[in-house]
């Protein structure tokens, strides 16, 4: 299931500038829970117009960047507005037992429609077992960790409502490839659907030369997933790559936004990078190549530099993006340096 048929009569258009855009970030938007990590973010709109929010969370009695591995839950919050406040209204993919593949662990959550329902991509893994308290999980890199990371798979689950009950498959939908680039792990997944209902699944793995993104595709709801690409996706040449991409269609084109996770790319450490693509595989950075700034303006007036600005992810309405959610943190930078973690919202300049 190779791509074909995309993208192969081309119009010029003109980049999507969404720095230009970018609106005052309101403080009391977004979704936070007391007593927890709040991490990914992905919204949607509902039939009724309510705006429901598909996020990971873990209790924060464990460390942000380990306790995720054993203790995260993708919950479902809503609101009445785009910006939120989203309120928390129920764990949608909870802890199901240790004999399943995502048994233990649900996280990076992303909601589309998909044929006549909703699609929710995750990564799951499972583990024998108590889980590590918080003492042990910071006493060093213990073996089990690395196991169960090791263990994070792809998933998919299924509802004809926002609401639920979702349907969760007993297998991955992507696993690992022996020998090959991305025999390691894969993760963080970011399907784009197209209008004929076959979706292109961009994920991430590690490969020798370090993080890449990979290409995987089915041809509709229920379908089987197979690689559209043997070799990773996104590369700008050198030392530069991203991770975290968010994909859609724009006419004939394909359009994402990305983490920039060394600098090399936008000039600022894990800011956003533009790009697109004829066909999805073949990217061209856009011009400029920022998409937006870890330095947020806020709608009181004040302006912070935000130590995480990751997983982002737009609606629309139509055709125009109009807000960009992200998972962020506060703290000086990096992931052991956060106090707090929350999905901000960033309304966007529709024109």
């Amino acid at each position: 299931m190779y791509p074909s048929g995309v993208g192969t009569v081309q119009t010029e258009m003109k980049d999507i500038a969404i720095m230009e855009r970018i609106l005052p970030a309101p403080r009391g938007g977004g979704f936070r829970m007391e007593g927890y990590w709040v991490w990914c973010g992905s919204v949607i709109r509902g039939p009724d117009g309510t705006y429901h929010l598909f996020a990971a969370r873990w209790p924060k009695t464990l460390p942000f960047a380990k306790g995720y591995v054993f203790a995260s839950e993708v919950v479902r919050a809503a609101a009445d507005t785009p910006e939120g406040p989203y309120r928390f209204v129920e764990v949608v993919l909870p802890d199901r037992g240790a004999g399943y593949w995502d048994g233990r662990m649900t996280h990076n959550p992303t909601i589309c429609r998909w044929g006549s329902g909703y699609a929710l991509f995750y990564i799951g893994a499972t583990y024998a077992g108590a889980r590590p308290t918080r003492a042990e999980l910071e006493s060093g890199e213990p073996a089990r960790h690395g196991q169960v990371y090791r263990s994070i798979r792809i998933g998919l689950a299924t509802a004809e409502a926002l609401e639920g009950p979702w349907r969760r498959l007993d297998q991955p939908i992507l696993d690992p490839r022996a020998d090959k680039w991305d025999q390691v792990i894969v993760t963080n997944p970011a399907p784009c659907v197209l209008d004929d209902g076959r979706v292109y699944l961009y994920y991430r793995s590690s490969s020798p030369q370090g993080w890449r993104i990979g290409l995987a595709g089915a041809d509709g709801p229920g379908a089987r997933f197979e690689r559209l690409h043997d070799e990773p996706v996104l590369n700008f040449g050198g030392e530069d790559f991203v991770e975290d991409p968010f994909v859609w269609r724009r006419g004939r084109r394909f359009e994402l936004i990305a983490k920039d996770c060394r600098g090399g790319i936008t000039g600022e450490l894990h800011a956003g990078v533009g790009a697109h693509s004829r066909d999805g595989i073949a990217w061209t950075l856009n011009t400029p190549p920022q998409a937006y700034s870890r330095r947020v303006r806020w709608d009181d007036g004040s302006v912070t530099m935000q130590g995480s600005l990751e997983r982002p992810f737009l609606l629309f309405d139509g055709d125009t993006p109009t807000h960009l959610f992200a998972a962020t943190a506060d703290g000086p930078g990096g992931f052991h340096g956060a106090e707090n973690t929350w999905n901000m919202v960033i309304p966007l300049r529709r024109s």
